[in-house]
């Protein structure tokens, strides 16, 4: 009869050095509770175990131009969801972004009822950057008129981008919420006017 020893702590130390770690124990346990340790794997599936496929993300862009009256902040809620109404009928849920191809005009959401709330922002916005700053040497960009320079540096305070949610068909607006467009300047750049293009586009799906 053939008699084997225990193997020494050192011995199974030794062992223990020449496994892998996936299948670390503890160094005092016996030899046999990890010779026939085999390893094992686990998955998890990130797809629903319904057969519906899933919904496909629908894009659509459109393109306004709006001829403002005069300077100041006009109300353009109405031709926005004139121009995209149809598109976003079928999204239940989805983002709407506008953006303004101009740098002396911008974008803003703000009261759409009163009017006298656009006729104040125009006035604390003069405040904030006034004309006069182009005539006494605070501005060295003069050359496009008194009110060009005040122009960019509202376009940049206002923003030119806007990020609107889409909630089943609809621009997700609050009550009192409108979109402005801003028109910075009397003359509107060159060649006078005040045609302001703006870029709509809407991703989201039904």
């Amino acid at each position: 009869m053939v008699h084997f020893r225990s193997p020494s702590k050192a011995h199974r130390l030794f062992l223990l050095l020449l496994l892998p770690a996936s299948l670390a124990f503890s160094p005092a346990a016996p030899i046999h509770s990890f010779v026939s340790a085999q390893p094992t794997s686990t998955s998890t599936s990130l797809c629903s175990s319904s057969n519906t496929a899933p919904a496909i993300p629908m894009w659509a862009q459109h393109e306004i131009s709006i001829t403002a009256p005069s300077r100041g902040c006009h109300l353009i809620t109405s031709e926005v969801n004139k121009a995209i109404q149809k598109d976003i009928a079928s999204m239940k849920i989805g983002m709407a972004n506008l953006f303004i191809q101009h740098t002396s005009a911008s974008l803003t959401i703000n009261e759409n009822a009163d009017p006298d709330v656009r006729r104040d922002m125009e006035v604390a916005l003069n405040k904030i950057c006034p004309g006069q700053w182009t005539k006494d040497g605070t501005f060295h960009h003069t050359m496009e008129g008194e009110d060009d320079m005040p122009g960019h540096v509202k376009s940049s305070l206002m923003g030119v981008s806007l990020n609107i949610p889409i909630k089943n068909g609809r621009l997700a607006l609050g009550t009192w919420q409108g979109i402005y467009l801003n028109e910075h300047r009397d003359q509107g750049g060159w060649g006078g006017g005040h045609t302001r293009r703006i870029i709509i586009t809407l991703q989201g799906q039904s």
